[in-house]
Protein backbone atom coordinates (compact mmCIF):
# COMPACT_ATOMS: atom_id res chain seq x y z
CA UNK A 1 0.00 0.00 0.00
CA UNK A 2 2.83 2.40 0.85
CA UNK A 3 4.43 1.57 -2.50
CA UNK A 4 1.19 2.39 -4.31
CA UNK A 5 0.87 5.68 -2.44
CA UNK A 6 4.44 6.67 -3.31
CA UNK A 7 3.75 5.71 -6.93
CA UNK A 8 0.57 7.91 -6.90
CA UNK A 9 2.60 10.83 -5.51
CA UNK A 10 5.17 10.34 -8.26
CA UNK A 11 2.46 10.36 -10.92
CA UNK A 12 0.87 13.49 -9.46
CA UNK A 13 4.22 15.30 -9.28
CA UNK A 14 4.88 14.53 -12.94
CA UNK A 15 1.35 15.60 -13.86
CA UNK A 16 1.69 18.95 -12.06
CA UNK A 17 5.29 19.73 -12.99
CA UNK A 18 5.34 18.49 -16.57
CA UNK A 19 1.97 17.76 -18.15
CA UNK A 20 0.13 20.66 -16.50
CA UNK A 21 3.08 23.02 -16.03
CA UNK A 22 1.96 25.41 -18.75
CA UNK A 23 -1.52 25.80 -17.26
CA UNK A 24 -0.18 26.71 -13.81
CA UNK A 25 2.57 28.90 -15.24
CA UNK A 26 0.13 30.95 -17.31
CA UNK A 27 -2.61 31.15 -14.69
CA UNK A 28 -3.70 34.69 -13.82
CA UNK A 29 -3.51 33.63 -10.16
CA UNK A 30 0.22 32.90 -10.37
CA UNK A 31 1.98 36.01 -8.95
CA UNK A 32 5.37 34.81 -10.19
CA UNK A 33 4.07 34.94 -13.76
CA UNK A 34 3.02 38.56 -13.34
CA UNK A 35 6.33 39.55 -11.75
CA UNK A 36 8.19 37.75 -14.54
CA UNK A 37 6.12 39.43 -17.25
CA UNK A 38 6.54 42.90 -15.76
CA UNK A 39 10.28 42.29 -15.44
CA UNK A 40 10.36 41.76 -19.19
CA UNK A 41 9.72 44.51 -21.73
CA UNK A 42 6.38 43.74 -23.38
CA UNK A 43 6.43 44.21 -27.14
CA UNK A 44 4.87 47.12 -28.99
CA UNK A 45 1.62 47.27 -30.95
CA UNK A 46 2.43 49.35 -34.03
CA UNK A 47 0.43 51.39 -36.53
CA UNK A 48 2.50 52.47 -39.54
CA UNK A 49 5.62 52.02 -37.37
CA UNK A 50 4.33 54.17 -34.48
CA UNK A 51 3.55 52.47 -31.13
CA UNK A 52 -0.06 52.66 -29.99
CA UNK A 53 0.82 50.38 -27.07
CA UNK A 54 4.28 50.15 -25.50
CA UNK A 55 6.11 49.57 -22.23
CA UNK A 56 8.26 52.11 -20.41
CA UNK A 57 10.77 51.40 -17.60
CA UNK A 58 9.66 52.36 -14.09
CA UNK A 59 12.52 51.41 -11.75
CA UNK A 60 9.96 50.12 -9.26
CA UNK A 61 8.84 46.68 -8.09
CA UNK A 62 7.53 46.02 -11.59
CA UNK A 63 10.16 47.07 -14.08
CA UNK A 64 7.82 48.14 -16.89
CA UNK A 65 4.58 50.08 -17.17
CA UNK A 66 2.18 49.54 -20.08
CA UNK A 67 1.31 52.80 -21.87
CA UNK A 68 -1.24 53.65 -24.57
CA UNK A 69 -0.15 56.96 -26.17
CA UNK A 70 -3.42 57.53 -28.07
CA UNK A 71 -5.69 55.87 -25.50
CA UNK A 72 -9.40 55.89 -26.46
CA UNK A 73 -8.83 56.23 -30.22
CA UNK A 74 -7.24 52.78 -30.46
CA UNK A 75 -8.74 51.15 -27.35
CA UNK A 76 -11.29 49.01 -29.27
CA UNK A 77 -8.36 47.53 -31.21
CA UNK A 78 -5.46 47.39 -28.75
CA UNK A 79 -7.64 46.55 -25.78
CA UNK A 80 -5.65 46.63 -22.54
CA UNK A 81 -3.31 44.52 -20.46
CA UNK A 82 -3.85 44.65 -16.68
CA UNK A 83 -1.83 43.46 -13.72
CA UNK A 84 -4.90 41.50 -12.61
CA UNK A 85 -4.19 39.17 -15.53
CA UNK A 86 -7.14 40.31 -17.64
CA UNK A 87 -6.69 41.54 -21.20
CA UNK A 88 -8.70 42.48 -24.28
CA UNK A 89 -8.17 43.20 -27.94
CA UNK A 90 -4.79 42.65 -29.58
CA UNK A 91 -3.21 42.60 -26.12
CA UNK A 92 -5.15 39.39 -25.48
CA UNK A 93 -5.07 37.76 -28.92
CA UNK A 94 -1.32 38.31 -29.40
CA UNK A 95 -0.36 37.98 -25.74
CA UNK A 96 2.21 35.20 -26.16
CA UNK A 97 4.07 37.22 -28.83
CA UNK A 98 3.94 40.46 -26.86
CA UNK A 99 5.08 38.86 -23.58
CA UNK A 100 7.83 36.86 -25.30
CA UNK A 101 6.66 33.33 -24.42
CA UNK A 102 5.48 32.26 -27.87
CA UNK A 103 7.19 29.20 -29.37
CA UNK A 104 8.23 31.25 -32.40
CA UNK A 105 10.43 33.35 -30.08
CA UNK A 106 12.31 30.36 -28.64
CA UNK A 107 15.49 31.05 -30.61
CA UNK A 108 15.41 34.70 -29.56
CA UNK A 109 15.11 33.68 -25.89
CA UNK A 110 18.13 31.37 -26.22
CA UNK A 111 20.22 34.13 -27.82
CA UNK A 112 19.22 36.57 -25.07
CA UNK A 113 20.10 33.96 -22.42
CA UNK A 114 23.62 33.41 -23.70
CA UNK A 115 24.27 37.04 -24.60
CA UNK A 116 23.08 38.33 -21.24
CA UNK A 117 20.52 40.65 -22.84
CA UNK A 118 17.25 41.17 -20.98
CA UNK A 119 14.38 39.12 -22.41
CA UNK A 120 11.90 41.06 -24.52
CA UNK A 121 8.60 40.43 -26.23
CA UNK A 122 7.91 40.59 -29.95
CA UNK A 123 5.90 43.32 -31.65
CA UNK A 124 2.74 43.34 -33.74
CA UNK A 125 2.21 45.59 -36.77
CA UNK A 126 -1.44 46.36 -37.47
CA UNK A 127 -3.12 46.95 -40.82
CA UNK A 128 -4.63 50.24 -39.62
CA UNK A 129 -4.17 53.37 -41.74
CA UNK A 130 -3.50 56.13 -39.17
CA UNK A 131 -5.14 58.83 -41.33
CA UNK A 132 -8.28 56.74 -41.73
CA UNK A 133 -8.39 55.90 -38.02
CA UNK A 134 -7.97 59.55 -37.10
CA UNK A 135 -10.76 60.56 -39.49
CA UNK A 136 -13.09 57.87 -38.13
CA UNK A 137 -12.38 58.82 -34.52
CA UNK A 138 -12.98 62.53 -35.15
CA UNK A 139 -16.13 61.83 -37.18
CA UNK A 140 -17.68 59.90 -34.27
CA UNK A 141 -16.93 62.56 -31.66
CA UNK A 142 -20.02 63.19 -29.54
CA UNK A 143 -21.95 60.34 -31.17
CA UNK A 144 -22.75 56.73 -30.30
CA UNK A 145 -21.83 54.37 -33.09
CA UNK A 146 -19.02 52.78 -35.05
CA UNK A 147 -17.06 52.96 -38.28
CA UNK A 148 -15.17 50.17 -40.07
CA UNK A 149 -13.02 50.64 -43.18
CA UNK A 150 -11.60 47.73 -45.17
CA UNK A 151 -9.27 47.27 -48.11
CA UNK A 152 -11.69 45.48 -50.48
CA UNK A 153 -8.91 43.63 -52.30
CA UNK A 154 -7.23 42.13 -49.22
CA UNK A 155 -9.64 42.33 -46.28
CA UNK A 156 -7.16 44.41 -44.26
CA UNK A 157 -8.87 46.61 -41.66
CA UNK A 158 -7.90 50.22 -42.39
CA UNK A 159 -9.93 51.81 -39.60
CA UNK A 160 -12.04 50.62 -36.69
CA UNK A 161 -13.54 53.20 -34.38
CA UNK A 162 -16.18 52.83 -31.69
CA UNK A 163 -17.78 55.64 -29.68
CA UNK A 164 -17.93 56.22 -26.80
CA UNK A 165 -14.60 54.64 -25.94
CA UNK A 166 -12.40 54.37 -22.85
CA UNK A 167 -8.80 55.05 -21.85
CA UNK A 168 -6.87 51.77 -21.45
CA UNK A 169 -4.22 53.63 -19.43
CA UNK A 170 -6.70 53.60 -16.52
CA UNK A 171 -6.47 49.79 -16.53
CA UNK A 172 -2.68 49.61 -16.83
CA UNK A 173 -1.95 50.64 -13.24
CA UNK A 174 0.37 48.48 -11.11
CA UNK A 175 -2.16 48.69 -8.28
CA UNK A 176 -4.70 45.84 -8.59
CA UNK A 177 -7.22 47.74 -6.47
CA UNK A 178 -7.09 50.78 -8.76
CA UNK A 179 -7.45 48.56 -11.81
CA UNK A 180 -10.51 46.81 -10.40
CA UNK A 181 -12.08 50.12 -9.41
CA UNK A 182 -11.56 51.57 -12.90
CA UNK A 183 -12.89 48.38 -14.50
CA UNK A 184 -16.02 48.33 -12.34
CA UNK A 185 -16.74 51.96 -13.21
CA UNK A 186 -16.44 51.27 -16.94
CA UNK A 187 -18.60 48.14 -16.80
CA UNK A 188 -21.38 49.97 -14.94
CA UNK A 189 -21.36 52.95 -17.33
CA UNK A 190 -24.73 52.90 -19.18
CA UNK A 191 -23.03 54.22 -22.34
CA UNK A 192 -20.99 50.98 -22.53
CA UNK A 193 -17.60 52.52 -23.40
CA UNK A 194 -15.87 49.12 -23.31
CA UNK A 195 -18.21 47.68 -25.95
CA UNK A 196 -16.53 47.55 -29.34
CA UNK A 197 -19.58 48.52 -31.37
CA UNK A 198 -17.72 47.85 -34.62
CA UNK A 199 -17.40 44.12 -33.87
CA UNK A 200 -19.37 43.10 -30.81
CA UNK A 201 -22.74 44.81 -31.29
CA UNK A 202 -25.27 43.71 -33.89
CA UNK A 203 -27.92 46.03 -35.31
CA UNK A 204 -30.75 45.74 -37.82
CA UNK A 205 -28.97 46.88 -41.02
CA UNK A 206 -32.08 48.43 -42.55
CA UNK A 207 -31.92 49.46 -46.17
CA UNK A 208 -28.19 48.80 -46.51
CA UNK A 209 -29.23 45.13 -46.68
CA UNK A 210 -31.04 45.88 -49.95
CA UNK A 211 -27.61 45.61 -51.59
CA UNK A 212 -27.56 41.92 -50.59
CA UNK A 213 -31.16 41.45 -51.77
CA UNK A 214 -30.41 43.06 -55.14
CA UNK A 215 -27.29 40.94 -55.64
CA UNK A 216 -29.18 37.76 -54.63
CA UNK A 217 -32.03 38.58 -57.02
CA UNK A 218 -29.71 38.84 -60.03
CA UNK A 219 -27.51 35.88 -59.03
CA UNK A 220 -30.54 33.62 -58.52
CA UNK A 221 -31.59 34.01 -62.16
CA UNK A 222 -35.15 34.89 -61.13
CA UNK A 223 -34.57 38.55 -61.98
CA UNK A 224 -32.58 40.49 -64.55
CA UNK A 225 -31.34 44.06 -64.83
CA UNK A 226 -34.46 44.86 -66.85
CA UNK A 227 -36.96 43.41 -64.35
CA UNK A 228 -39.85 45.65 -63.35
CA UNK A 229 -40.61 45.61 -59.64
CA UNK A 230 -43.69 46.26 -57.51
CA UNK A 231 -43.72 49.97 -56.58
CA UNK A 232 -47.07 50.72 -54.87
CA UNK A 233 -47.19 52.71 -51.58
CA UNK A 234 -47.74 49.50 -49.57
CA UNK A 235 -47.13 45.81 -50.09
CA UNK A 236 -49.87 43.48 -48.84
CA UNK A 237 -48.24 40.62 -46.97
CA UNK A 238 -49.46 37.02 -47.16
CA UNK A 239 -51.01 35.24 -44.16
CA UNK A 240 -51.71 38.52 -42.33
CA UNK A 241 -53.69 41.71 -42.58
CA UNK A 242 -50.51 43.73 -42.12
CA UNK A 243 -48.68 45.48 -44.95
CA UNK A 244 -45.17 46.73 -45.67
CA UNK A 245 -45.18 50.49 -46.41
CA UNK A 246 -42.81 52.78 -48.24
CA UNK A 247 -41.51 55.86 -46.48
CA UNK A 248 -44.39 58.35 -46.16
CA UNK A 249 -46.64 55.73 -47.82
CA UNK A 250 -45.78 56.97 -51.29
CA UNK A 251 -45.43 54.97 -54.49
CA UNK A 252 -41.87 54.63 -55.78
CA UNK A 253 -41.09 56.48 -59.04
CA UNK A 254 -41.94 54.14 -61.92
CA UNK A 255 -39.87 55.65 -64.68
CA UNK A 256 -41.70 53.57 -67.27
CA UNK A 257 -45.35 54.53 -67.09
CA UNK A 258 -46.42 51.05 -65.95
CA UNK A 259 -46.72 51.74 -62.24
CA UNK A 260 -43.66 49.63 -61.54
CA UNK A 261 -39.97 50.45 -61.05
CA UNK A 262 -36.57 49.09 -62.03
CA UNK A 263 -33.80 47.87 -59.73
CA UNK A 264 -31.62 50.96 -60.18
CA UNK A 265 -34.44 53.39 -59.32
CA UNK A 266 -35.62 51.15 -56.46
CA UNK A 267 -32.16 51.24 -54.89
CA UNK A 268 -31.77 54.97 -55.59
CA UNK A 269 -34.92 55.88 -53.65
CA UNK A 270 -34.68 52.86 -51.28
CA UNK A 271 -38.09 51.44 -52.22
CA UNK A 272 -39.34 49.12 -49.46
CA UNK A 273 -42.22 47.58 -51.40
CA UNK A 274 -39.97 46.73 -54.35
CA UNK A 275 -37.39 44.88 -52.27
CA UNK A 276 -40.02 43.33 -50.00
CA UNK A 277 -41.72 41.83 -53.06
CA UNK A 278 -38.34 40.62 -54.38
CA UNK A 279 -37.68 38.89 -51.08
CA UNK A 280 -41.05 37.14 -51.19
CA UNK A 281 -40.39 35.87 -54.72
CA UNK A 282 -36.84 34.72 -53.94
CA UNK A 283 -37.88 32.82 -50.84
CA UNK A 284 -36.08 32.39 -47.54
CA UNK A 285 -33.61 29.75 -48.76
CA UNK A 286 -32.22 31.81 -51.63
CA UNK A 287 -32.02 35.05 -49.66
CA UNK A 288 -30.29 33.35 -46.72
CA UNK A 289 -27.90 31.54 -49.08
CA UNK A 290 -26.59 34.81 -50.51
CA UNK A 291 -26.57 36.56 -47.14
CA UNK A 292 -24.34 33.75 -45.88
CA UNK A 293 -22.06 34.13 -48.89
CA UNK A 294 -21.48 37.71 -47.79
CA UNK A 295 -20.61 36.50 -44.27
CA UNK A 296 -23.87 36.27 -42.31
CA UNK A 297 -24.37 33.33 -39.92
CA UNK A 298 -20.62 32.78 -39.53
CA UNK A 299 -17.97 34.02 -37.13
CA UNK A 300 -15.41 36.34 -38.78
CA UNK A 301 -13.01 35.45 -35.92
CA UNK A 302 -11.73 38.95 -35.34
CA UNK A 303 -11.15 40.10 -31.74
CA UNK A 304 -14.17 38.29 -30.35
CA UNK A 305 -16.53 39.62 -33.01
CA UNK A 306 -20.24 38.84 -32.85
CA UNK A 307 -21.92 36.73 -35.52
CA UNK A 308 -24.23 38.60 -37.89
CA UNK A 309 -27.53 36.82 -38.38
CA UNK A 310 -29.98 36.19 -41.18
CA UNK A 311 -32.80 34.20 -39.51
CA UNK A 312 -34.09 30.74 -40.43
CA UNK A 313 -37.63 29.39 -40.70
CA UNK A 314 -39.16 32.72 -41.63
CA UNK A 315 -42.87 33.11 -42.30
CA UNK A 316 -43.57 35.02 -45.50
CA UNK A 317 -44.57 38.34 -43.85
CA UNK A 318 -41.30 38.38 -41.92
CA UNK A 319 -39.37 37.41 -45.06
CA UNK A 320 -40.50 40.63 -46.74
CA UNK A 321 -39.21 42.63 -43.77
CA UNK A 322 -35.97 40.64 -43.68
CA UNK A 323 -35.37 41.50 -47.36
CA UNK A 324 -35.16 45.17 -46.35
CA UNK A 325 -32.91 44.49 -43.35
CA UNK A 326 -35.54 44.51 -40.61
CA UNK A 327 -37.25 41.94 -38.36
CA UNK A 328 -34.55 39.58 -36.95
CA UNK A 329 -31.77 40.43 -39.41
CA UNK A 330 -28.78 41.62 -37.34
CA UNK A 331 -25.39 42.80 -38.54
CA UNK A 332 -22.21 44.26 -37.12
CA UNK A 333 -20.63 47.28 -38.83
CA UNK A 334 -17.79 44.91 -39.80
CA UNK A 335 -20.28 42.67 -41.60
CA UNK A 336 -21.81 45.54 -43.58
CA UNK A 337 -18.31 46.76 -44.49
CA UNK A 338 -17.70 43.22 -45.80
CA UNK A 339 -20.87 43.50 -47.94
CA UNK A 340 -19.65 46.76 -49.47
CA UNK A 341 -16.14 45.35 -49.92
CA UNK A 342 -17.50 42.19 -51.57
CA UNK A 343 -19.37 44.20 -54.20
CA UNK A 344 -16.31 46.43 -54.66
CA UNK A 345 -14.04 43.40 -55.14
CA UNK A 346 -15.97 41.86 -58.00
CA UNK A 347 -18.12 39.66 -55.76
CA UNK A 348 -15.25 38.14 -53.75
CA UNK A 349 -15.49 38.64 -49.99
CA UNK A 350 -12.08 38.66 -48.32
CA UNK A 351 -11.45 37.46 -44.77
CA UNK A 352 -10.96 40.58 -42.58
CA UNK A 353 -7.72 40.82 -40.58
CA UNK A 354 -6.00 43.32 -38.29
CA UNK A 355 -2.46 41.97 -37.89
CA UNK A 356 -0.17 42.72 -40.83
CA UNK A 357 3.07 41.35 -39.36
CA UNK A 358 4.38 39.66 -36.26
CA UNK A 359 7.97 40.63 -35.47
CA UNK A 360 10.63 39.31 -33.13
CA UNK A 361 12.44 41.47 -30.55
CA UNK A 362 15.18 42.03 -33.17
CA UNK A 363 12.47 43.37 -35.58
CA UNK A 364 12.80 40.33 -37.85
CA UNK A 365 9.53 39.31 -39.50
CA UNK A 366 8.19 36.09 -37.98
CA UNK A 367 4.98 35.99 -40.00
CA UNK A 368 2.96 38.11 -42.40
CA UNK A 369 -0.77 37.72 -42.98
CA UNK A 370 -1.69 36.61 -46.48
CA UNK A 371 -5.05 37.79 -47.87
CA UNK A 372 -7.61 34.98 -48.03
CA UNK A 373 -10.84 34.74 -50.03
CA UNK A 374 -13.71 33.97 -47.67
CA UNK A 375 -16.27 33.31 -50.42
CA UNK A 376 -17.42 34.34 -53.87
CA UNK A 377 -20.72 35.94 -52.99
CA UNK A 378 -21.81 36.71 -56.57
CA UNK A 379 -20.21 36.57 -60.05
CA UNK A 380 -18.12 39.60 -61.12
CA UNK A 381 -20.65 40.83 -63.69
CA UNK A 382 -23.42 40.94 -61.08
CA UNK A 383 -21.16 42.73 -58.59
CA UNK A 384 -20.35 45.29 -61.30
CA UNK A 385 -24.06 45.87 -61.99
CA UNK A 386 -24.90 46.37 -58.31
CA UNK A 387 -21.86 48.64 -57.93
CA UNK A 388 -23.21 50.81 -60.77
CA UNK A 389 -26.56 51.04 -59.00
CA UNK A 390 -24.77 52.09 -55.79
CA UNK A 391 -22.94 54.82 -57.72
CA UNK A 392 -26.34 56.11 -58.81
CA UNK A 393 -27.46 56.20 -55.14
CA UNK A 394 -24.62 58.63 -54.37
CA UNK A 395 -24.90 60.69 -57.54
CA UNK A 396 -28.69 60.95 -57.77
CA UNK A 397 -30.27 59.33 -54.72
CA UNK A 398 -30.19 59.27 -50.93
CA UNK A 399 -26.39 59.17 -50.62
CA UNK A 400 -25.50 62.55 -52.13
CA UNK A 401 -23.63 63.71 -49.03
CA UNK A 402 -20.97 61.06 -49.63
CA UNK A 403 -19.85 62.63 -52.90
CA UNK A 404 -16.12 63.30 -53.23
CA UNK A 405 -15.05 65.81 -55.92
CA UNK A 406 -13.20 64.04 -58.71
CA UNK A 407 -13.89 60.56 -57.28
CA UNK A 408 -16.78 58.27 -58.16
CA UNK A 409 -18.31 56.90 -54.94
CA UNK A 410 -20.69 53.95 -54.59
CA UNK A 411 -22.94 53.76 -51.55
CA UNK A 412 -26.23 52.88 -49.89
CA UNK A 413 -28.02 54.62 -47.05
CA UNK A 414 -30.08 52.84 -44.45
CA UNK A 415 -32.60 53.61 -41.73
CA UNK A 416 -33.35 50.84 -39.26
CA UNK A 417 -36.05 50.62 -36.63
CA UNK A 418 -34.90 49.40 -33.19
CA UNK A 419 -38.15 49.44 -31.24
CA UNK A 420 -41.31 51.43 -30.67
CA UNK A 421 -39.75 54.06 -28.44
CA UNK A 422 -36.17 54.08 -29.76
CA UNK A 423 -34.84 56.48 -32.34
CA UNK A 424 -33.90 54.77 -35.61
CA UNK A 425 -30.37 53.85 -36.58
CA UNK A 426 -28.59 55.70 -39.38
CA UNK A 427 -26.47 53.51 -41.68
CA UNK A 428 -24.25 54.10 -44.68
CA UNK A 429 -22.08 51.64 -46.60
CA UNK A 430 -19.82 52.70 -49.45
CA UNK A 431 -16.63 52.21 -51.43
CA UNK A 432 -14.35 54.36 -53.59
CA UNK A 433 -13.17 54.88 -56.23
CA UNK A 434 -16.02 52.93 -57.81
CA UNK A 435 -13.95 51.62 -60.74
CA UNK A 436 -10.81 50.75 -58.78
CA UNK A 437 -11.86 50.51 -55.11
CA UNK A 438 -9.25 51.21 -52.45
CA UNK A 439 -11.52 51.45 -49.42
CA UNK A 440 -14.92 50.16 -48.30
CA UNK A 441 -16.64 51.77 -45.31
CA UNK A 442 -19.59 51.03 -43.04
CA UNK A 443 -20.97 53.61 -40.61
CA UNK A 444 -23.73 53.19 -38.03
CA UNK A 445 -25.04 55.93 -35.74
CA UNK A 446 -27.25 54.98 -32.82
CA UNK A 447 -30.24 57.07 -31.77
CA UNK A 448 -29.69 59.52 -34.59
CA UNK A 449 -32.74 61.69 -35.11
CA UNK A 450 -36.52 61.61 -35.07
CA UNK A 451 -36.46 63.39 -38.45
CA UNK A 452 -36.64 60.37 -40.75
CA UNK A 453 -36.04 62.42 -43.88
CA UNK A 454 -32.75 63.55 -42.39
CA UNK A 455 -31.61 59.98 -41.80
CA UNK A 456 -33.03 58.62 -45.04
CA UNK A 457 -31.15 61.28 -46.97
CA UNK A 458 -27.85 60.11 -45.54
CA UNK A 459 -27.30 63.33 -43.60
CA UNK A 460 -25.96 61.63 -40.50
CA UNK A 461 -23.89 58.68 -41.68
CA UNK A 462 -22.87 59.45 -45.27
CA UNK A 463 -20.69 62.50 -44.44
CA UNK A 464 -18.78 60.39 -41.90
CA UNK A 465 -18.04 57.71 -44.47
CA UNK A 466 -16.92 60.43 -46.87
CA UNK A 467 -14.33 61.70 -44.35
CA UNK A 468 -12.84 58.24 -43.92
CA UNK A 469 -12.75 57.53 -47.64
CA UNK A 470 -11.05 60.87 -48.29
CA UNK A 471 -8.44 60.09 -45.64
CA UNK A 472 -7.56 56.78 -47.32
CA UNK A 473 -7.52 58.20 -50.85
CA UNK A 474 -5.50 61.29 -49.90
CA UNK A 475 -2.16 59.46 -49.69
Amino acid sequence: MCGLLFFALLLNANYVQFLNAGKYRDSQYNPRRLIEEYDRERGEILVAGTPVAKSKPTGGKYNYQRVYPQGPKYAPITGYYAITGSARGIENVENSILNGTDDSLFASRIVDLFSGKPARGGSVLLTIDPKAQDAAWKALRGKEGAIVALDPQTGAVLAMASSPSYDPNDLASHNPGDVQKAYNKLIKDPDKPMLNRALQETYPPGSTFKVVTAAAALASGKFSTGSRLYAAPTLDLPKTNKSLPNEYHRACPDGGGDGRTGFEKALEVSCNTAFGSVGLELGEGVLRQYAERFGFNSDPKLLGSAESVFPRDLDEPFLAYSAIGQYDVRATPLQMAMVAAGIANGGKVMKPYLVQEVRGPDLSTLSRTKPKVLSEAVPPEIAATVAGWMVNVVENGTGRKARIPGVQVAGKTGTAQQGKNDLPLAWFISFAPAQNPKVAVAVVIENGSSDRSEIGGGSLAAPLAKQVMEAVLDQ
